[in-house]
């Protein structure tokens, strides 16, 4: 493990997700204690994206930094439990900041209250918002990308293919941040796997009940369950080395690459999920500065 990132190890807090009350609180208490000064140099603004016949509307919060023209929407981390706008406001600015991109975070369903598939279907929702107010908002709607981080990664990757299958709005590029992507847990990270620092094989199983309630997942709900993947936008895919998702990642960016996708797979040695949120390391501050710059150049 990097030095840097092993010295915080036994800091870290464990997160109890049997109990997803209590998780989303502990995780809000820490996650909004991080500034974000990055912040004091956008424009940032909540606003609602109306939900479809019988669907209900969803708040988003957009970060645009000056002179933005293209777009992402962004979702959230917390294993589909916990996370919110307010969790992820440092993150979805130095992101804006850093990329020059108009950031539209998610506040998507929860689960287990609001189980697959409500969070992708906010997702959508907010999709089909953004497209449709790019003039108003000063976006080309033909530079529009989805991204997010763990599990938003995985509800980004299951809303490229819901758009390219459904005929939606057109995405120009997936940035798909350590992505969970399949309920199965058969990997050899997965398997193997089971006590690394913040997610390990027995917390996931417990986020995927959460997520699932006992259905089985199709490809939207777990990407790495498609068997068709061509005709999706290029992709970048982040993976850390001591993370059950890795290998799950890393085949699935296989597969996109054997479907005549375009991948850019970044593996980052001695890192573990989330340790990016450890920003006095180095190495977090370059995957932080990576990810702000594959988006900025996808959208040039």
């Amino acid at each position: 493990m990097d030095p840097e990132l092993e010295a915080f190890v036994p800091f870290l807090p464990d997160t109890d997700v049997t109990d997803p009350p209590t998780a989303r609180r502990n995780f809000a208490e820490r996650a909004t204690a991080r500034p974000a000064p990055e912040a004091d140099l956008l424009e940032i603004e909540d606003r609602t994206a109306p939900g479809g016949p019988g669907g209900p509307d969803v708040r988003v919060r957009l970060y645009r930094p000056a002179g933005a023209r293209a777009a992402i929407v962004w979702l959230h981390g917390g294993g589909f439990v916990f996370g919110d706008l307010e969790t992820e406001h440092p993150w979805a600015a130095r992101l804006a900041h850093g990329s020059g991109a108009l950031v539209v975070s998610v506040d998507y369903r929860r689960s287990p209250e609001h189980r697959y598939p409500a969070a992708l279907d906010d997702a959508w929702t907010v999709l089909g918002w953004l497209a449709a107010h790019a003039a108003e908002l000063g976006v080309d709607p033909e530079r529009i990308a989805v991204g997010g981080h763990s599990a938003g990664g995985g509800l980004a990757a299951g809303l490229a293919l819901r758009t390219r299958d459904r005929s939606g709005p057109p995405v120009c590029f997936q940035l798909l941040n350590q992505p969970m992507l399949d309920d199965r847990q058969e990997t050899w990270s997965q398997r193997h796997f089971t006590a690394t620092p913040w997610h390990h094989r027995e917390k996931l199983t417990a986020m995927w009940a959460h997520y699932l309630g006992g259905l089985t997942a199709d490809h939207y709900a777990a990407p790495a369950r498609a068997t068709e993947l061509a005709g999706l936008p290029p992709a970048y895919i982040s993976t850390a080395e001591f993370d059950p998702l890795r290998d799950e990642e890393v085949v699935y960016a296989l597969q996109l690459m054997q479907a005549g996708v375009a991948v850019e797979l970044h593996q980052w040695p001695g890192t573990f999920h989330g340790s990016q949120a450890i920003l006095s390391a180095e190495v977090s501050q370059r995957q932080l500065a990576e990810l702000c710059d594959v988006l900025r150049r996808a959208l040039a």
